[in-house]
């Protein structure tokens, strides 16, 4: 099973996308082609991809905690040496001054390159909770398909049974016919056998 790092990756080059076209065209295929097979496996696929979207989720989200924190640290650092250069330029200490300024500069450097990492990681959020809403969307559909699919054989099964049963029903009348002509040749018989007897009389 794929971690949650690789799946971040992966996320990078296209997996809405491909995903996005499978649900789309490959499950109505599948599903307009095989409506009574593996619907049971579609879904527990389909399961197992909304869950891992929601452990990518928590994941991204741990991520954007830790981007705001750093965030927060660095313009911590940016006021701090801000200040410094303020109380250097008005002590005339140019020579720590202008060695301030370049740390503040390269502070504010890092903290737009932390700003842009963040956005991206708000971004690959959104993605994946729209991911996630077409997931649950095509499991529904595919658990509606199965309880449709269980209902139709359920009707099957009944009817069957209802044909076996009225098979069995004109088993048993023939049966019953058998038996009502053994009776009758042998009450016939029996008829016979008394005229005889009168007749030898």
């Amino acid at each position: 099973m794929p971690t949650l790092h690789l799946l971040i990756g992966v996320l990078t080059v296209g997996l809405f996308d491909d995903f996005s076209r499978f649900l789309e065209s490959r499950l109505e295929e599948f599903l307009r082609n095989n409506p009574h097979l593996e619907i049971e496996a579609l879904s527990e696929q389909l399961r197992q991809q909304e869950e891992d979207t929601l452990k990518l989720i928590a994941e991204l989200q741990l991520q954007e905690k830790r981007s705001q924190d750093e965030i927060l640290t660095t313009a911590q650092e940016i006021q701090k040496w801000h200040i410094r250069i303020e109380k250097a330029k008005a002590a005339n200490r140019l020579d720590l001054a202008e060695p301030a300024q370049q740390r503040e500069a390269a502070l504010l450097r890092e903290g737009n390159q932390r700003w842009g990492q963040m956005q991206g990681i708000k971004e690959r959020i959104s993605q994946a909770k729209e991911l996630l809403k077409k997931v649950q969307q095509r499991r529904q559909e595919v658990q509606a398909k199965a309880a449709q699919v269980q209902a139709n054989r359920a009707t099957q099964s009944s009817q069957r049974f209802d044909t076996a049963g009225w098979n069995q029903s004109r088993s048993f009348s023939s049966g019953a016919d058998d038996l009502d002509a053994a009776f009758r040749r042998w009450e016939t018989d029996d008829e016979l056998e008394k005229l005889k007897r009168n007749m030898g009389k």
